[in-house]
């Protein structure tokens, strides 16, 4: 049994400066509001967050892993893209 007025939003945490969100659940809420005090009581009980997004559920537009030949193939054509035919110095050690 669904209610009506309850949203399923998405969380993401960044745990650090200079690192990217992650997504880190779901929950469900009847605004943002309310999702950001459930994403900070359930997401970062130990303190491990900087920022929290959240985002509503319906909104986020995905690929279909189905299509992946067509949206992916193309990239594979350039070469440009993928540095494996430049060789590298000993003497730079990791890139």
């Amino acid at each position: 049994m669904s209610t009506p007025n309850i949203q399923l939003w998405e969380v993401f945490i960044r745990s650090r400066n200079g690192l990217a969100h992650k997504h880190v659940g779901s929950l469900h809420a009847a605004d943002a509001a309310l999702a950001m005090q459930a994403a900070r009581d359930i997401y970062t009980r130990r303190g491990e967050g900087l920022s929290i997004w959240i985002v509503p559920s319906d909104t986020i537009v995905a690929s279909d892993p189905a299509e992946k030949d067509m949206m992916f193939d193309p990239a594979l054509s350039k070469i440009y893209r993928h540095p494996t035919f430049y060789d590298v110095p000993d003497e730079v050690g990791h890139m």
